[in-house]
């Protein structure tokens, strides 16, 4: 038994076995099992509703009272509608193709051989995540959809919550015929219980931290499972000489505003020197009126200061800084050397965003541009996997070996090849 807590890590050790058959189940169910699965368990969120809430509640006041941010508690909030959102997401995965037993490429072989490639579940995934109770309900409905059991580790702020959502879950796998086991949220705060995890490579197939900084560090260091990493979302958008002033001014606030505590939001606003006289005065007032704090280098804040929209002076760490806030880094960059240049510097791999009219410079941006999503003329916020068409997404990756940007059920499978032959021997 691992490390100075005997009972615990027996207790994370039988949780993960019980993950373990399940998986060898799920990975036999049918699609029509699968989606009576999450059906049912959509269905079950309304009537867990008064439960759910009320752990909320409870989570909710345990954070304020802790000192949590608003933009903390946002993330943690559940209502009535997005509990309703969640349901929606569940239905959504229910809705979409089945990857699993899907002929990605097949060929013959001079000899006779006849190969293919097939795509199939991972197995067991640990999902480790902070204050996103909706986490909790869509990462189960992709492993599922996908043959995968899952083990979900919240954050101890939102435990409750997540237990009350997981029991509502329950329900739809119970209603299946699936065993509950297919999707356990770990019942314990001590954040030991996530490390004991991590060390059962041989019951684990893949980790996913989905968090800040911290987060992401103490699972890639401490994980004997390999990890695939859904890192700061340290999102630019940068005006282009030919951006138009409506174009810019929407997608600048839609992108900050919309919901500021999100992985996708913009934490930085690059602007071309060229248009940065005439772009940045509207886009900072539209901002400045949605209540973002406008932390600007020199030439930003001149021009600003001069259009008479509040702003103060950055400093350097506020550039590659996540804010998860309305706070907005801006920076007037020499062109668009310059915006790729800081991109380079400063961005996590999450999501970068151009708003042109100069061809040339949307794709000379988009083949440049190191990041899980390049966005052209749209908000970063649409780097997500139901805006995207995935339903649900587990997360977003930020890292580049196998899944790289939202994760979807294609993104939750591997492939195997399946060789058939009439008695073939090697010679």
């Amino acid at each position: 038994m691992s490390g100075p807590h005997p009972g615990l890590a027996l207790r994370m050790r039988n949780l993960a076995a019980g993950s373990r058959r399940a998986s060898r189940v799920l990975a036999r169910a049918s699609t029509e099992q699968k989606d009576l699965a999450l059906r049912a368990a959509a269905a079950a969120i309304p009537r867990h509703a008064p439960a759910i809430l009320e752990a909320n509640r409870a989570d909710l006041a345990a954070a304020g009272g802790a000192g949590a941010t608003e933009a903390f508690l946002d993330r943690l909030r559940l209502d009535a509608g997005r509990l309703d959102a969640i349901a929606a997401a569940i239905r959504e995965v229910a809705a979409l193709p089945d990857p699993v037993g899907r002929v990605t490429a097949s060929w013959s072989r001079p000899n006779g051989l006849a190969v293919k490639k097939v795509r199939i579940p991972l197995g067991v995934v640990l999902m480790v995540y902070e204050a996103r109770p909706n986490v909790t309900v869509e990462a189960a409905a992709l492993c599922v959809k996908s043959g995968n059991a899952c083990i979900l580790r919240p954050g101890s702020d939102a435990l409750a919550t997540s237990l009350a959502l997981g029991a509502a879950f329950a329900d739809g796998l119970e209603a299946a015929g699936l065993p509950p086991e297919a999707a356990q949220v770990v019942p314990v705060a001590d954040r030991e219980a996530t490390f004991e995890l991590l060390a059962l490579d041989d019951l684990i197939d893949l980790a996913i931290p989905r968090g800040g900084p911290g987060l992401i560090r103490a699972v890639a260091e401490r994980s004997r499972v390999p990890v695939i990493k859904h890192y700061q979302g340290i999102c630019h958008l940068f005006l282009d000489e030919s951006a138009g002033e409506a174009d810019s001014v929407a997608i600048a606030v839609n992108g900050k505003v919309q919901r500021p505590g999100t992985c996708n939001a913009t934490e930085c606003l690059l602007v071309h020197r060229a248009a940065a006289g005439r772009l940045l005065p509207a886009v900072g007032r539209a901002l400045a009126a949605a209540q973002v704090e406008l932390r600007c280098d020199p030439t930003s804040l001149a021009i600003l200061s001069r259009a008479g929209v509040p702003c103060v002076a950055a400093s350097e760490a506020d550039y590659g800084r996540e804010f998860l806030d309305r706070i907005l880094a801006v920076r007037v960059v020499a062109d668009l050397d310059g915006a790729l240049a800081h991109i380079e510097r400063h961005g996590s791999l999450h999501t970068e965003a151009i708003v042109t009219n100069d061809l040339a410079a949307a794709r000379r941006f988009e083949r440049e541009v190191e990041a899980s999503a390049v966005v052209v003329n749209a908000s970063t916020r649409f780097n997500d996997g139901g805006e995207l068409g995935l339903g649900a997404e587990i997360g977003i990756s930020t890292t580049k070996l196998h899944a790289f940007g939202p994760m979807g059920l294609e993104e939750l499978t591997t492939q195997k090849y399946v060789v058939e032959g009439r008695g073939n021997v090697r010679t």
